[in-house]
């Protein structure tokens, strides 16, 4: 999935103004300005869109997680990936709102998306092992529509 669409839902989602997410990405240790960060959250079809590369995204969500449960000095920051995908993004949306199991499959049923618990866990699951599976656009769009849901609703 683009990451513009991340950025835009969980903005949307916490109520962020430009420059907040721009605080949550420095965070994660990394600079950048309020007018690039504009840009990633504009609509496709407007003119100054420009696509939200992927190392951004991955210090975004990294500094999600230390924004929304704080920064533990005593535990080595996560991982920056260099290419994302959406069990990436998955994983590190479950770190950064402190999520289980039971509250994956709440949050699906929310949105009335059928998901069992053995094909949650297997989207959790490292990249090699056997039983891993691609997390699918549909399968984040429609978690990040129930989590918004949680979240605005609290």
């Amino acid at each position: 999935m683009v990451n513009n669409y991340t950025l835009r839902s969980i903005r949307y989602m916490l109520g962020l103004n430009d420059s907040k997410m721009v605080e949550v990405v420095k965070l994660a240790g990394i600079e950048v300005d309020v007018t690039d960060m504009t840009c990633w959250l504009k609509a496709e079809d407007d003119a100054d869109y420009k696509e939200c590369p992927d190392y951004v995204m991955a210090h975004f969500l990294n500094g999600l997680i230390f924004f929304r449960r704080g920064k533990d000095d005593r535990f080595p920051a996560p991982e920056i990936e260099p290419v994302m995908t959406n069990n990436i993004v998955m994983k590190k949306l479950r770190a950064a709102f402190a999520l289980k199991d039971t509250d994956l499959l709440d949050i699906y049923s929310s949105v009335d998306f059928r998901v069992s618990k053995p094909e949650l866990s297997a989207i959790f699951r490292k990249a090699d092992h056997k039983n891993y599976r691609k997390c699918g656009d549909q399968l984040l769009r429609n978690f990040l529509k129930g989590l918004t849901l949680r979240v605005r609703k609290s």
